[in-house]
C-alpha cells in the first residue's frame, strides 16, 4: 500500500493489503477494506465506506460532495459493498440530511461514466451500465441491470431483477421482475432470461407471468388488479414483492406498452 505518488491522509483507516496505485487522493475519514484495489488518478473523498475486494478505475471519484442546493455540509457517508467494481470516470456522491448515505452494493458492476447521486440506494448484484446518470433518491432492487446511458428521475424506484434498456428515461416506477423498453418507457414482459440464469424455476415465472398479465394485459386498473391477483394466486414471495412494490410506490409505476396504444 505504500505508494510515494498517491497522497493518502493520515487519518484514512486503510486495511494492510489494499492496493493504491500512483497520483491516488484518499482523504480523511475514509475507510477500505482488506483486498481493495484503487487505480491511478481516483479520488476518495471525505466519508467514503469502501469494502473488501472492491476495483476502483482510474479517474473514478467516491464520496463527493452532493450535488444538491439543500446541502449544508452535513457529515455523511457513501459506500461501496464488498467484490463491487467501479469503473472509469464514475461519480458516487454522499448522502445529505435525507438518508445520511448514499449505498452502492456487493458484488456490483457499475460502469464507466456512470453517476450515482445522493442518497440513492442500490441493492446487491447490480449493473449500471455505461454513462447511466441516477438523480438522487432513487432506490434499486437487488440484481437490477440499467443499460446504458439511462436517465433515472429522482426518487424513482427500480424493482429487483428488473431489466430496463439502453437509452430509456425512467420518470415513473419499474416494478420487479421485468423488463422495460420504448419510449415512453414501458412494460415489455417479464425478465424470464435473467430469472432463469438466477435460479428461478419455471413455476415461479409462471405465477410472474400470470401476474403481469392481470396487472397490464387486463382492462383493469391498478388497484382493481392488485385485489384481484391477491384473490386469485396463492401467497408467495414474489407475488407479495409485486403487489407491495405497487402499493409501495411513490411516482406510480410505468404502463404497458399496448395500454398506451390504447390510450
Amino acid at each position: 500500500m505504500n505508494q510515494p505518488l498517491a497522497y493518502i491522509h493520515p487519518e484514512a483507516k486503510i486495511a494492510q493489503n489494499v492496493v493504491v496505485e500512483p497520483f491516488v487522493t484518499i482523504h480523511k475519514n475514509v475507510e477500505i477494506g482488506e483486498g481493495t484495489w484503487i487505480g491511478s488518478n481516483a479520488v476518495i473523498m471525505e466519508g467514503a465506506r469502501i469494502g473488501k475486494n472492491v476495483k476502483i478505475f482510474p479517474g473514478a471519484v467516491i464520496s463527493s460532495v452532493p450535488q444538491d442546493l439543500k446541502f449544508a455540509g452535513e457529515v455523511t457517508t457513501a459506500y461501496i459493498g464488498d467484490n463491487t467494481v467501479i469503473r472509469e470516470f464514475v461519480t458516487v456522491s454522499r448522502g445529505t440530511i435525507d438518508k445520511m448515505k448514499t449505498v452502492v452494493g456487493a458484488n456490483c458492476l457499475v460502469m464507466a461514466y456512470a453517476h450515482v447521486a445522493h442518497d440513492c440506494m442500490v441493492g446487491n448484484s447490480c449493473i449500471i451500465g455505461n454513462a447511466v446518470q441516477m438523480a438522487g433518491h432513487v432506490e434499486v432492487g437487488d440484481y437490477a441491470i440499467i443499460s446504458a446511458t439511462s436517465a433515472v428521475h429522482q426518487f424513482v424506484k427500480i424493482g429487483a431483477h428488473a431489466f430496463i434498456s439502453g437509452g430509456s428515461k425512467v420518470l415513473k416506477d419499474v416494478p420487479p421482475f421485468i423488463k422495460s423498453a420504448r419510449e415512453p418507457l414501458s412494460y415489455a414482459g417479464i425478465n424470464s432470461v435473467g430469472l432463469r440464469r438466477r435460479g428461478f424455476v419455471s413455476d415461479q415465472i409462471n405465477e410472474i407471468q400470470q401476474i403481469y398479465r392481470i396487472l397490464f394485459m387486463s382492462s383493469l386498473n391498478n388497484t382493481q388488479a392488485l385485489d384481484t391477483i391477491e384473490l386469485e394466486l396463492p401467497p408467495s414471495r414474489e407475488r407479495d414483492e409485486v403487489t407491495n412494490f405497487i402499493r409501495n410506490s411513490g411516482r406510480g409505476i410505468i404502463k404497458s406498452y399496448l395500454s398506451r396504444d390504447a390510450d
